[in-house]
């Protein structure tokens, strides 16, 4: 008998994963305003269309652009096999829903991204010809069969005697050899067959994924030559069918539909949900075909005779003339001559250890000490996986509970796992077997961690667990203590190097008793527990960012500045898009950056009127989410979600405030170096579609990516980077006098390789060790923030599994601060969470937190556009460098602080 759920209410699976957004079928005719919203599958197609700048980008090194070309293809495969093919299944229902941003339904969208794919793959094509006809003059060299010299064909014919005929498995389509299930992404190479008594038969050859995509052909230390596996088979066609003649070929390759919900497959009460998964993989090579690519000629009837056994339109068929998946590209690089490898690649960067972590020493302590925000890919993970290092090993340490989406195939953080259990922790792992495309690497994981003695639970049925949070608990004398590591990406090594994303290692204990909630939740299944820290979906997430826009909608409409900050990879669901133009047409400033899909436009007149969205592509993938609040950026939350429906109400998914004072500041500066991007940026407009930013004369060219990394040289030698950009506000453009500071930040390349720092024209920074991080900016200030939501706007009720001391749903702020722990060296007030409702907020030891209604934060109410009463004076006793950095933002404020600036 399969299980029964008992979750919050679900639509269909079909109609819930499929579509993703898709609305009900009621939406249509509903009055809903299409008019500043566009379709996600067509955002996508701009987005990835983004990355083929990069590809045709002649700053970006020759062979990082090859990767480029290999991006937007890997990107489009899995945008076929998961979106087309989700749409695909809908557009088969009688009643098709229509899509709440485009009113289109999933047929009518299949129509409208099929006939913008022809004028992308041509752009991709174009891109992957002049990118390696330029490569081949710079010492790598792709050879077509067609350009065989006499000494290729020599090596050709030894490689397939040697290595592809033994394993070769050639098979002719008849009546008594039906046509092939083709599996999902293998290449095939096909040809129109001649015998002696029949003409047009078609031959079928697999191309061996045992072996390597890459043949190498005679080179010499200056050029590396290459064909590929699929060429050298093509080549030997005549050698594979006998007495049958290859006339013309062509290689081919099948997507199938990988749309696959594992709980609506059914899970038996016996049954292992590892062993369930499993037999879900195996269905994905045998799922409904969605495309066809050919690349060669065939015989017209055979084409259309393999059309007609998959099941295709015409339109689902790309005819394209470069080669079908270019994942074999990143091989190559080691191939590059030596003398030419530097100028053909990136410079090499290794991410540096975070100043606010001294790695001789013990981390449970500094993190006791201080928050730590780490920030990927320029800081580096170490001092997290040295936590936990230190903790499996730590006497005092008793439990380690973590929650893991995707994780490294070589994985020093499971290895602490079970170096933990085996030395008597208790260590439970939350895994997401479902994770797209890594579920065979996390049921392999999960089967270790079990094996080794980890307790191993597994995501909600429903709902994905896609939250990253990891929390130790240790004794403390007679007391416990608990450190919660919150990230807005995974615990993996590898996209560590690659993903920007924000890791925070706190010790704060409202934080920690959420932490430890959410865990205890998710062990009984339960998905409504209440929070007083973070916002938790699938119930509590969106409802915490909806009342940030809210609070900020009512500054502007009392006549106060007003703005929003939010930084995410991807932004479709409809609420938080109504609530954005609302605020836009408010006067509310409303910044962001999205990575891919945004649903909403910009600057469409009296709906998003002076919306700021940018989009960065570049050298690493921007993957962190912010959702910050007030033109004095008071409220900042970090988060695993973006703002998509699937996010926000159908996973389990974590934001979490940032009360740190200068782990906030540090979050304002990353996001202004961001914005701060005159190169790798583009700005979303009225029509949906992505621009390049309009420099003006002589001004200077920024790439944020580089700063920050040119920033993390520098941060991790001491140096004070305090004065490059204001903290009290986000901006959407900096000075020019920062701006030259920025670029005057020595490059990557002049570090040694022992990462000795360069002369630098920047001040030491004037705290010797990392306890200058909060003697600088005492957290006692940190903290100095608003209170709790107000109980009307929050939508979770205790439950019996909460067993918290509350009130209904009511959560009362502090009115004092409570006792300080005795043995910490630097005592800290507990505060309350950010308020985003603006009632009465806690209080802290030096004095009443700013009240986001403005009575006791010294704000006067102001006309919307003006700058006047738009923040506090400057902390009572604060260092220079704090009393500079206020006032460059008390500058700033006055230029962007008062309501919506265009």
């Amino acid at each position: 008998m399969s299980k029964k759920s008992d979750k919050p209410d679900q639509q269909d699976a079909t109609l819930r994963d499929a579509g993703d957004d898709q609305p009900a079928a009621a939406d249509h005719g509903s009055g809903r305003d299409f008019s500043y919203t566009q379709n996600r599958e067509v955002s996508w197609l701009n987005f990835d269309d983004r990355i083929l700048d990069e590809a045709l980008d002649p700053t970006v090194p020759l062979f990082e652009r090859l990767k480029f070309v290999e991006i937007f293809g890997s990107n489009l495969d899995e945008w076929f096999m998961i979106r087309v093919g989700g749409l695909s299944d809908l557009a088969r229902l009688k009643h098709q829903p229509r899509d709440n941003k485009s009113d289109q339904t999933p047929s009518e969208q299949l129509e409208t991204v099929f006939s913008i794919l022809p004028g992308l793959l041509e752009r991709q094509a174009s891109a992957w010809e002049k990118v390696t006809s330029e490569l081949s003059a710079n010492g790598l060299s792709y050879v077509a069969p067609g350009d065989y010299l006499e000494d290729d064909v020599e090596a050709v014919e030894s490689y397939y005697a040697s290595f592809v005929a033994p394993i070769n498995s050639p098979l002719i389509i008849d009546p008594r050899h039906p046509f092939p299930n083709l599996r999902n992404s293998y290449q095939y190479v096909a040809c129109t067959l001649d015998g002696a008594d029949e003409r047009g038969v078609l031959g079928i050859v697999e191309v061996p994924p045992s072996l390597p995509r890459v043949v190498e052909l005679p080179s010499t230390t200056k050029l590396y030559r290459y064909t590929l596996l699929e060429d050298v088979i093509a080549y030997k066609l005549s050698d594979c069918f006998g007495g049958y003649v290859p006339r013309n070929h062509a290689v081919i390759r099948v997507t199938r539909n990988a749309d696959i919900d594992p709980d609506g497959e059914g899970v038996e009460e016996e049954e292992d949900y590892r062993l369930h998964m499993k037999k879900v993989l195996k269905k994905r090579q045998r799922l409904q075909p969605i495309r066809l690519e050919i690349r060669g000629e065939l015989d017209r009837k055979l084409e259309a005779s393999i059309i007609r056994e998959l099941g295709l339109t015409k339109e689902r068929v790309s005819r394209v003339r470069i080669p079908l998946d270019l994942g074999f590209i990143y091989g190559l690089e080691g191939k590059i001559p030596d003398e030419v490898h530097s100028r053909l690649v990136y410079e090499p960067f290794v991410p540096q250890i975070s100043p606010m972590v001294d790695m001789a020493r013990p981390l449970r302590p500094q993190v006791e000490d201080h928050d730590v925000l780490l920030f990927y890919p320029y800081e580096s993970m170490d001092p997290l996986l040295e936590l936990l290092r230190q903790a499996a090993n730590d006497d005092d340490c008793i439990s380690i509970k973590i929650t893991l989406y995707r994780v490294a195939k070589q994985s020093r953080l499971c290895e602490s796992l079970i170096s933990a259990v085996e030395n008597g922790k208790d260590v439970t792992v939350l895994m997401e077997l479902r994770a797209r495309f890594d579920e065979a690497n996390n049921i392999a994981w999960a089967e270790r961690l079990e094996n080794a003695g980890c307790t191993v639970i597994y995501g909600q049925e429903g709902y994905k667990v896609h939250s990253k949070i990891c929390q130790i608990t240790y004794h403390n004398g007679g007391s416990i203590k608990r450190i919660t590591c919150l990230g807005t990406g995974n615990f993996n090594e590898k996209t560590a190097k690659l993903y920007s994303d924000f890791m925070l290692l706190t010790a704060h204990e409202g934080i920690a008793e959420d932490g430890n909630s959410f865990f205890r939740n998710l062990g009984v299944g339960n998905l409504r527990g209440t929070y007083k820290y973070l916002g938790v979906a699938p119930v509590g997430l969106k409802p915490l960012v909806l009342r940030g826009l809210n609070r900020e909608i009512r500054h502007a409409r009392e006549g106060l500045p007003a703005q929003v900050f939010m930084k995410m990879n991807s932004l479709t669901d409809r609420d938080v898009i109504d609530k954005i133009a609302e605020a836009c047409q408010a006067g509310v400033h409303v910044i962001m950056i999205v990575r891919g899909i945004c649903c909403i436009k910009a600057d469409v007149p009296g709906k998003t009127e002076g919306l700021v969205v940018r989009e960065i592509a570049g050298r690493f993938l921007e993957h962190a989410r912010v959702y910050a609040f007030g033109v004095d950026v008071d409220t900042v939350y970090l988060s695993s979600a973006d703002m998509m429906t699937r996010n926000t109400e159908r996973r389990v998914e974590i934001a979490y405030p940032v009360l740190d004072r200068t782990c906030r500041e540090l979050v304002i500066q990353y996001m202004n170096f961001q914005l701060a991007d005159n190169v790798k940026a583009r700005q979303l407009t009225s029509e949906g579609t992505w621009r390049k930013l309009d420099a003006e004369p002589g001004e200077p060219r920024v790439v944020c990516q580089e700063a920050l990394m040119q920033l993390a040289y520098l941060r991790a030698r001491k140096s004070d980077v305090s004065i490059l950009t204001p903290s009290g506000t986000i901006t959407p453009k900096l000075s020019r006098s920062v701006t030259d500071r920025l670029l005057s930040l020595p490059g990557i390349g002049t570090y040694d390789d022992d990462h000795d720092a360069p002369v630098s024209t920047l001040p030491k920074a004037p705290f010797p060790d990392v306890r200058g991080w909060t003697e600088e900016m005492p957290r006692a200030d940190a903290e100095n923030l608003p209170g709790t939501p107000a109980p009307e706007a929050q939508p979770l009720t205790p439950t019996s599994d909460d067993t918290r001391s509350t009130e209904g749903s009511k959560i009362e702020p502090q009115a004092e601060v409570e006792g300080m722990e005795p043995a910490e060296k630097n005592p800290q007030p507990k505060v309350e969470p950010p308020s985003l409702d603006g009632t009465t907020t806690g209080r802290v030891a030096s004095g009443v937190a700013p009240d986001l209604d403005g009575a006791e934060a010294g704000r006067e109410a102001a006309p919307a556009g003006t700058g006047a009463g738009v923040g506090p004076e400057a902390p009572e006793g604060a260092s220079r460098t704090t009393t500079a950095l206020h006032l460059i933002g008390m500058g700033l404020k006055m230029l962007f602080g008062g309501g919506r600036k265009d």
